[in-house]
């Protein structure tokens, strides 16, 4: 159990772990119940989204879609990287969660059963820190190195500040009763790992690696290719014989 971060605590621990942060206006005191007073916490859990837009700061931070106010999430994930705060109290971004699934993340097990609707339900906007990250979410469009290591940054960061094990980090798709499938799409490559598929347990291992480290640790990145030498073009017909001529001239004058 853990009390919400103060807005200039989190700011804090995500610089620390290496992440590029901006802030959009008000976050500090923005939340999706804001004016009602109805709390966020105690946080349990960090939940990852993919925004299936693109250009979707505004709509995260502030504007909401139809049905749904904002602030969507806690942090927007840009592609380059670069993590906008928008809301430091309760935000609207993870709906009901199955309580079979929400329960393996509270109690950090090694494995995630598909959420039930049957095992009841929780709300997981009381529960969870939120990150929408920029990705069209249909399976084509790619992570880029930047934004994925930022990710796992942040979900690090979360981590290292509650005590929590990377199992504490979970994906929409894992805890919805309402069937969504985000975050999914390639990613263009982490450390020195070249390009893959988003899967959580991947995401889930690339946090843990990172805890195993100072929080100013980066991973190791792809040596660059040499540069061949290149081959010299061949010689024509022509040059070869005007070659041959000058070495037999030369084996000519020597001999006499």
């Amino acid at each position: 159990m853990a009390a919400p971060l103060t807005a200039s605590r989190l700011l804090a621990i995500l610089k620390a772990e290496g992440v590029k942060t901006a802030e959009y206006p008000d976050w500090r005191t923005r939340g999706r119940d804001a004016a009602t007073g109805r709390p966020f916490g105690p946080v349990h859990m960090v939940l990852n989204h993919h925004t299936a837009g693109s250009n979707s700061l505004a709509v995260v931070a502030k504007n909401g879609v139809a049905g749904l106010p904002g602030p969507l999430a806690h942090i927007h994930l840009a592609k380059s990287g670069l993590a906008t705060m928008c809301s430091a109290g309760r935000a609207n971004h993870a709906g009901p969660m199955a309580k079979n699934a929400y329960t393996s993340f509270l109690n950090e097990s090694s494995t995630h059963p598909a959420p039930s609707k049957a095992s009841g339900t929780v709300d997981g906007n009381d529960v969870s820190y939120g990150i929408e990250t920029e990705n069209l979410g249909n399976g084509k469009d790619v992570y880029p190195r930047a934004q994925y290591d930022a990710w796992v940054r942040i979900n690090a960061a979360f981590c290292r500040e509650f005590g929590w094990s990377a199992e504490s980090c979970g994906c929409h798709k894992e805890t919805s009763v309402e069937g969504k499938i985000d975050p999914k799409g390639p990613v263009e490559g982490y450390g020195a790992r070249g390009r893959f598929d988003f899967t959580p347990g991947q995401f889930r291992k690339d946090v843990a690696e990172r805890l195993r480290h100072a929080a100013s640790w980066s991973p190791s990145t792809p040596a660059p290719k040499p540069t061949p030498t290149p081959m010299p073009p061949k010689p024509t017909d022509s040059e070869r014989i005007t070659a041959l001529e000058k070495r037999m001239t030369a084996l000519e004058n020597k001999e006499s």
